[in-house]
């Protein structure tokens, strides 16, 4: 949650915060937006340390998109 906090504190990237606004404006209370947040980060860190390659920030972003669905949540490992 540091790392959700670092990214909305920071606004780096702005695309958190954005999404932090949109989920609470849409009805989701604060403990459920930061938590929908940390599990696209966590996500993308599972992600990098499978692959071996560099944060992806299309993906992120994609994913902050179409919250408060995960459907990547479930996809196959290649």
């Amino acid at each position: 949650m540091e790392a959700v906090d670092n990214q909305l504190n920071g606004n780096n990237p702005p695309e958190t915060k954005e999404t932090f606004i949109r989920l609470r404006e849409s009805g989701i209370n604060e403990a459920e937006t930061r938590r929908l947040i940390a599990c696209v980060l966590a996500a993308e860190i599972a992600d990098v340390t499978r692959s071996g390659t560099g944060f992806d920030r299309e993906r992120f972003v994609t994913r902050l998109n179409g919250l408060p669905a995960m459907p990547w949540m479930y996809e196959e490992e290649s």
